[in-house]
């Protein structure tokens, strides 16, 4: 397996698998697939330069399989804050370990970044297997969004969790 930073020239490649997280998992992100599959390609393409944020993937055999996204927050009063978005592996391939070793490359892009001190993210309350990764990686619980996400008649609520950054380059508490 290798991760990597995703650069524009891998832009068909996510949207291919942002579209099947967004079919496949539509509880877990706050996009829907009928508003992603208008996007055009080039927006992930500059997404993929933006200095301030960065998409890992991880690949099997040449194949796109998992995905974590991190943002820096860029207003002066929240640069010390960085947010995972979108962490999605594909079906056939969990169980190995990729979603774990995407978010410790996403972990360790935000300690590179300096000056990021915390890390933040959610994740639906009914995703028990992701909220578990989270919290043996060091993410902490500081609240629930009750009725976050609201697809059709059904809703969901988000555990928001927050990682502390370290100056000394260990992970977790």
């Amino acid at each position: 397996m290798i991760i990597r930073r995703l650069n524009p020239k891998d832009a068909k490649l996510y949207r291919a698998i942002r579209l099947e997280a967004l079919q496949t998992a539509p509880e877990a992100f706050g996009s829907s697939y009928d508003e992603e599959k208008q996007y055009p390609l080039e927006l992930y393409e500059r997404r993929f330069q933006e200095e301030y944020s960065a998409t890992f993937g991880a690949f099997l055999e040449e194949q796109l399989c998992g995905v974590v996204t991190l943002v820096r927050e860029q207003r002066n009063k929240l640069k010390h804050r960085a947010n995972i978005y979108g962490v999605y592996v594909s079906p056939q391939t969990r169980g190995r370990g990729i979603a774990k070793k995407l978010m410790l490359e996403a972990i360790r892009k935000a300690e590179d970044m300096g000056g990021v001190e915390q890390i933040h993210l959610s994740v639906v309350t009914s995703n028990e297997a992701a909220g578990k990764l989270y919290r043996s990686l060091g993410f902490e619980t500081y609240g629930v969004q009750k009725k976050a996400l609201k697809i059709n008649d059904s809703y969901y609520d988000e555990e928001l969790m927050c990682y502390p950054i370290h100056g000394d380059g260990s992970i977790g508490r």
